[in-house]
């Protein structure tokens, strides 16, 4: 099955400051705040959902394709799509726009401070579905009118797919909200998402589960729940190597979800395959540094649930 990822293509620019914020902020004069903070340590990374998602799914052996919208600077990304094999069919370079960004700055407490620049991503509605040939698609986190173009989209064509609006959710109110879960097959939220959904709705999280085929709930270090077929199923968390950077963590997941649906899989083993992607993704710097082998994944899945997940 042709599985078509709906989202963005990303540069993530991270910065390391080597001091605490808080040691340079008065707070007494944070109504006109005008600071600056020396980085010596900076990289910049491939990312976006639609980038993240359309990797893991080919580590995974999926036939993935990517629907995005990119500035002038994106040769270094469509080069790099090139070179993995992933089509760029449906990436549509839009000129005299930069392609999304994402400036980070982490202090020595983990702390945070994030600029983001949507860019491109704002043209996201002129990509068509209908035109990708697509049997199972996502809408990922994008542009406000690319979402909901992109969902009316599948709908129409009777294509299946999961509704993922991660932080693209706060764009949304009630009412679109439930537009996307009624046009949708499947959804996808971490915790704080769900609970958001459930506040700008007004409906339970059983409630919303009853709108799509599936609902997917993910706790982070307490594993996931999948709401289907009126039961609920719980997914642990498979244990990482290490704990080294969540960024682009729910996409890894996320891909997981995609095989197992392009594949039949039950809810069970597909949630499974979805934690140990999550798993291994968090091992790793970035969201697309990790290069497992279908054999470790395989592997990995083996230790963390005592059966294979495939026979090859």
């Amino acid at each position: 099955m042709t599985t078509l990822i709906c989202g963005s293509l990303a540069f993530d620019n991270i910065m390391v400051f080597p001091d605490r914020f808080k040691n340079h902020i008065l707070p007494e004069q944070i109504h006109i705040l005008n600071v600056a903070f020396l980085v010596p340590e900076m990289r910049r990374e491939f990312g976006g959902c639609a980038g993240n998602i359309a990797y893991n799914l080919m580590l995974l052996g999926g036939d993935a394709t990517i629907m995005a919208t990119v500035g002038d600077d994106a040769a270094p990304y469509l080069a790099r799509l090139d070179t993995l094999g992933l089509s760029r069919a449906h990436v549509r370079q839009v000129p005299g726009s930069f392609t999304a960004q994402a400036f980070i700055t982490t202090d020595l407490d983990d702390n945070q401070i994030t600029a983001f620049h949507p860019g491109a991503m704002a043209f996201s509605h002129l990509n068509k579905v209908e035109r990708a040939g697509a049997t199972l698609g996502i809408v990922a986190p994008d542009g406000r009118e690319g979402m909901l173009q992109h969902a009316r989209d599948f709908a129409a064509a009777g294509v299946p797919f999961i509704f993922d609006p991660g932080q693209g959710l706060p764009m949304f109110g009630g009412d679109d909200l439930m537009d996307f879960l009624r046009l949708a097959d499947y959804a996808c939220f971490n915790d704080y998402e769900a609970k958001l959904a459930c506040d700008r709705t007004g409906r339970s999280l059983e409630q919303l589960a009853s709108e799509v085929r599936a609902l997917i709930v993910t706790r982070g270090g307490e594993g996931s729940e999948i709401h289907a077929d009126g039961a609920r199923y719980d997914i642990p968390c498979v244990a990482p190597d290490a704990i080294v950077d969540p960024t682009g963590c729910g996409d890894a997941y996320r891909a997981g979800l995609l095989y197992g649906i392009a594949n039949g899989w039950d809810w069970t083993n597909t949630g499974r395959l979805a934690s140990v992607m999550g798993s291994i993704k968090i091992a790793h710097r970035g969201g697309q540094n990790h290069q497992p082998s279908r054999a470790e994944i395989a592997r990995r899945y083996s230790q963390a649930f005592g059966e294979r997940p495939w026979l090859d």
